[in-house]
């Protein structure tokens, strides 16, 4: 029987696959689900930056306004609103996620400025969290904002995060850096445990009949895997951290190659939206099978087998391969 464990951020996970930030686990029941299903550990939902500074001006607005009038006016309860699940009601419910399963249960805090609001750091921590996921969602539109200066911004908050916990710290990327080894060595030492690569921004569209911006979720497909695949395996065995891939996951042949190029868990969301939670045990079954056909005896024994320092072409990863690309493209007749 070959072993799947492996060791992400400390953690020690009966497999690879874990459950990516998403809906699944906005409630009990399914996060149970995702359990039985057999995946070796959960990211929870992110609480955004968003969701804090809301709840602060929302408490502020109303602690000072009609101090004269009676307290138990419930006029003055907050509506519920954009975020109905406020920072203590996520809270809560990490709380009560963690009691539920025993697999590990990583939080998930997606923030890009420093301040009092890194407290819930803590408070995840408190509530149970294993493990702390920093989504750094941020897209730059101001010209007079420079790299350096938003990197500097990044590495900071990361440094703020972990000094507010003892738990360990993931810190999930975009691929839109300029320098992202650089980046990323940075990130490690200032904290971050771990690297998760890469984060989806997902893109607004335009509604020509209406003339109005809208908003459309696209799930991920297998097609989106070759990017953070490449950079995992560029990074692997130069940066002191452990990986994540998340992106492009969506059968066992994924998730093998995603721990040859290196990495210790691979990451889905999309494919258990679409096809639902029986997908976990079809993946591991094709990693299993694979794995005994190439005798292969653990996943450890597997992870960056592919990486640039591993293959014997490592130009494959570079810019030296691009003409070859080029030139094996075949023209129609």
């Amino acid at each position: 029987m070959t072993d799947l464990t492996t060791h992400y951020l400390g953690l020690t996970l009966k497999n690879p696959i874990v459950a990516s930030a998403s809906p699944l686990t906005k409630k009990i029941d399914s996060a149970k689900k995702l359990e039985q299903a057999g995946v070796g550990a959960m990211v929870m939902y992110s609480l955004f930056e968003e969701q804090i500074i809301h709840e602060s001006l929302e408490l502020d607005h109303y602690l000072t306004r009609g101090t004269e009038s009676f307290a138990e006016a419930t006029s003055y309860l907050p509506d519920s609103g954009t975020y109905a699940m406020g920072p203590g009601k996520y809270l809560d419910h990490l709380s009560a996620v963690k009691k539920a399963v025993s697999v590990p249960v990583i939080a998930s805090l997606n923030g890009v400025s420093k301040g009092g609001w890194t407290r819930y750091a803590r408070h995840m921590q408190d509530a149970g969290a294993d493990a702390l996921e920093l989504n750094l969602y941020y897209i730059a539109t101001d010209p007079a904002l420079t790299a350096a200066e938003l990197e500097n911004t990044y590495v900071e908050l990361v440094a703020d995060v972990k000094n507010s916990v003892t738990i360990p710290l993931a810190v999930k990327l975009s691929p839109f850096i300029t320098a992202l080894p650089n980046f990323a060595t940075r990130l490690v030492q200032a904290g971050a445990d771990g690297l998760v690569l890469f984060n989806r921004f997902y893109q607004p569209d335009f509604d020509l009949e209406n003339l109005e911006v809208t908003h459309t979720l696209h799930l991920s497909s297998s097609d989106e895997l070759n990017l953070p695949l490449r950079w995992i395996s560029i990074l692997h065995g130069n940066i002191h951290a452990d990986f994540a891939l998340t992106s492009g996951v969506h059968t066992g042949q994924d998730a093998l190659k995603v721990m040859m190029a290196g990495a210790k868990v691979t990451m889905l969301a999309s494919e258990l939206l679409a096809n639902g939670y029986g997908r976990v045990a079809d993946m591991l079954g094709v990693m299993q099978s694979w794995m005994e056909q190439h005798e292969y005896t653990s996943i450890q024994q597997m992870q960056g087998a592919m990486s640039q320092k591993s293959v014997r072409e490592p130009a494959a990863f570079e810019r030296a391969n691009y003409m070859r690309v080029l030139s094996s493209w075949k023209s129609l007749p």
